[in-house]
């Protein structure tokens, strides 16, 4: 069986490497005898796997030690609820930058039990911008912003700055690890595994360890910051799987030269299609060029007749994912870690033939 090209937004494209040696474990895992989806997570074979993937995640993003690092569940969605929950006390305000879908939804998340503040929102634009410098309340638990925007394809290309002593939380579900990361700049960085760190079922957490003493004792347990760290994030099961998968995708990202790498590869590749596109006699971007993410390319071919066509082509040449989110129609393209060279190539070969189509 050929595989395709797949530019989906997420669960997304992994690197090969890593899906032939996670094969090669589901029947044993080493020399265990055991395989990998079989293990006991409090048993010592996962115990190295854990041990690992946080090396990995240390190493790569140069993660301090008063920095815990938490293998959770519940996708970024949970996080939407648990921030604020631990962050935010009865008499402060959680402040928001609006940025698009998902900082919308972290927001109202964190509205249903507590106050709430826009900073600053880009919506008036459609999000096709970014937001302009946050505003902030005037007692402020902590500012959460949205690093990637998939559906409105925007990315913050430096953090945005906090005032003095308020801790700043990024959802950097979309382009975790596809460039350095800047922990002195954040204090809470959290990550759905399932667009460039592994399989969906994963949740990744850095929490400054001064904020985990401050949890109410009023929330249940295992909805505490401070519970997983003291756990080891063994508290309950851990998704064993996916952390094992992503402790061979942070190995493999070790192999292609770490974050600065990767992230040249990533400039690389966005650059490319963004060229294409911008070009193009047939193709718009939808996104303000200072707000262009690196990761979700998203456009369209000027109709939603035309975008069908555009997909038609694709799927013809073996490319597949490439429709836009429900939300907001048109074509994206998410060129996250994994990504190969040759599916990008591709893609531009598809666009040259569709130009050739639409001007007969």
């Amino acid at each position: 069986m050929q595989r395709l090209h797949n530019f989906s937004a997420g669960p997304a494209v992994l690197p090969e490497p890593v899906l032939s040696a996670a094969r090669e474990h589901l029947l044993s895992l080493g020399e265990t005898g055991i395989g990998v989806l079989e293990h006991s997570h409090r048993g010592p074979a996962f115990g190295e796997v854990l041990s690992s993937a946080e090396g990995r995640i240390r190493r790569l993003a140069s993660i301090p030690n008063d920095v815990a690092v938490l293998f959770l569940q519940g996708g970024a969605s949970l996080q939407f609820a648990m921030v604020p929950a631990n962050l935010r006390p009865a008499t402060a305000t959680a402040d928001y930058m609006i940025s698009g879908t998902w900082s919308l939804k972290a927001m109202e998340a964190a509205q249903s039990d507590g106050a709430v503040h826009v900073a600053s929102s880009s919506q008036n634009s459609s999000f096709r911008e970014l937001p302009g410098p946050p505003q902030c309340s005037s007692t402020p638990a902590y500012l959460h912003y949205t690093s990637n925007n998939t559906i409105a394809g925007t990315q913050f290309s430096t953090p945005p700055t906090p005032p003095n002593g308020v801790p700043l939380v990024c959802d950097a579900s979309s382009d975790i690890f596809s460039r350095p990361l800047d922990l002195d700049a954040h204090d809470l960085v959290y990550a759905g595994a399932q667009k460039n760190l592994g399989p969906a079922g994963l949740t990744l957490v850095l929490i400054r360890r001064t904020l985990l003493e401050r949890c109410p004792d009023s929330i249940p347990r295992i909805s505490r910051y401070v519970t997983h760290a003291d756990s080891g994030s063994l508290y309950n099961t851990p998704p064993v799987f996916s952390i094992f998968v992503t402790d061979l995708v942070l190995k493999w990202l070790e192999d292609q030269g770490g974050l600065s790498a990767i992230a040249e590869r990533n400039r690389g590749q966005a650059s490319r299609l963004y060229d294409r596109i911008d070009a193009s006699r047939v193709l718009s971007g939808r996104v303000a060029f200072s707000a262009r993410s690196l990761m979700n390319v998203v456009f369209s071919a000027g109709s939603d007749e035309a975008d069908a066509r555009f997909l038609e082509h694709c799927r013809r040449a073996g490319l597949v994912g490439l429709k836009g989110h429900r939300s907001v129609g048109g074509l994206r393209a998410s060129l996250y870690n994994a990504q190969p060279d040759a599916a990008v190539d591709r893609l531009l070969e598809v666009i040259d033939a569709f130009e050739a189509e639409q001007a007969q």
